[in-house]
């Protein structure tokens, strides 16, 4: 019998901790999983936790170039750092390949039937490119998990929905041209936050042109006006595109007390927006959805956060997380920037989407 819901994890993933004063430690898994516990989430029967195998050179070698590979596994051998902030030992590569194989793991439940939706704990790790890493990443495990079910799956229509606070620089790189592959993110006004990029003009090229879409939210942005731009610009698009799945990246760190972030959501907000995200998945796709929960640099909120998240997948209707301290008011010009903001997508995207205004259906065939 198919169940509900996997959620992989391993215990080694909280070898990827990138060091004492580091905003990314290992112990994030073991304090969520511990907070998971407390909520007697595993205790539901639509969840089942699988334990992942680690990810092959092959199936790195899928999306990243092999001199790129070589660098990162001299760099862990040599216990060396990629930059500034981002090192690299055997452990920490080890706790990469293990979260890139939960993601695949995912992917395989779900297209072959034995889950309907699937959480990849732990990853998300969408600064990296074809090349390059950054931003505490080193391996996307978002676009190895899509190559992988196009390799295996003959799978020709991905729906990447990241709703980090950060702009997903590097899957957005790796697909910028591709358009079996409609990138739709929502993050923090670049103009104020890492990587400096991620603006509504900027919406692929090429064959990919109309498939990367871009909404930057200004800072203070709070559930009400996130959920109206995902309700505006992620559900039509994903009812016209039709994708045979949606992967959906991102943690904690658009919660108003994070720390390397500046939007205002709440415990309550990433709730709604996972019951989003499944209920939008349900019409588009089947209900094939693989969510991939892994940011976050608030220790204190990333646990009750990356449950929000998680519990949206299930049946359960509504949370009882109370917030640490109360959320701020949303500042009143918030609403009007995102309106323009989506006002401006419209009109670029209009000639590719019939969802905005356009006159033919797009997708890919």
């Amino acid at each position: 019998m198919p169940t509900d819901m996997i959620l992989t994890f391993h215990e080694k993933y909280k070898q990827y901790d990138l060091g004492e004063g580091h905003p990314f430690r290992g112990d994030r898994f073991q304090n969520a999983m511990r907070f998971f516990q407390e909520q007697h989430l595993f205790d539901r029967p639509e969840i089942s936790i699988v334990t992942p195998k680690p990810a092959s050179t092959e199936d790195l070698l899928r999306v990243h170039e092999r001199g790129y590979v070589k660098s990162i596994f001299r760099l862990a051998q040599e216990r060396k750092s990629y930059d500034f902030e981002t090192p690299v030992t055997p452990e920490i590569l080890e706790a990469a390949l293990l979260i890139v194989g939960g993601a695949i793991e995912c992917g395989k439940h779900v297209l072959e039937g034995k889950a309907k939706r699937a959480v990849s704990i732990g990853g998300g790790y969408h600064h990296a490119g074809r090349s390059y890493g950054g931003g505490f990443c080193l391996i996307n495990d978002i676009a190895i998990l899509i190559e992988h079910l196009r390799t295996s799956y003959n799978v020709k229509r991905f729906l990447v929905l990241d709703y980090d606070v950060h702009f997903g620089n590097g899957t957005s790189d790796i697909y910028y041209r591709d358009p079996t592959v409609l990138y739709t993110s929502l993050h923090q006004d670049p103009r104020t936050i890492y990587p400096g990029t991620g603006f509504t003009w900027q919406i692929g090229e090429g064959k990919g042109e109309g498939y990367n879409v871009n909404v930057p939210l200004p800072p203070g942005t709070g559930d009400k006006t996130y959920l109206h731009a995902l309700n505006e610009i992620f559900v039509p698009l994903a009812e016209e595109f039709k994708p045979e799945i949606i992967i959906a990246n991102g943690g904690s760190d658009p919660h108003f007390a994070d720390m390397l972030g500046n939007l205002s959501l709440t415990v309550q907000g990433f709730f709604d927006i996972s019951r989003l995200i499944k209920k939008t998945a349900e019409n588009a796709c089947d209900g094939r959805l693989v969510l991939i929960p892994g940011s976050g640099y608030n220790p204190r909120v990333l646990p009750p956060c990356w449950y929000a998240l998680i519990a949206g997948m299930t049946n359960m209707q509504e949370i009882n997380i109370k917030e640490q301290h109360p959320p701020p008011t949303e500042p009143l010009q918030c609403r009007g920037q995102v309106e323009k903001s989506i006002d401006e997508l419209r009109r670029l995207l209009r000639k590719h989407w019939a969802c905005f205004g356009g006159f033919a259906m797009s997708g890919v065939q």
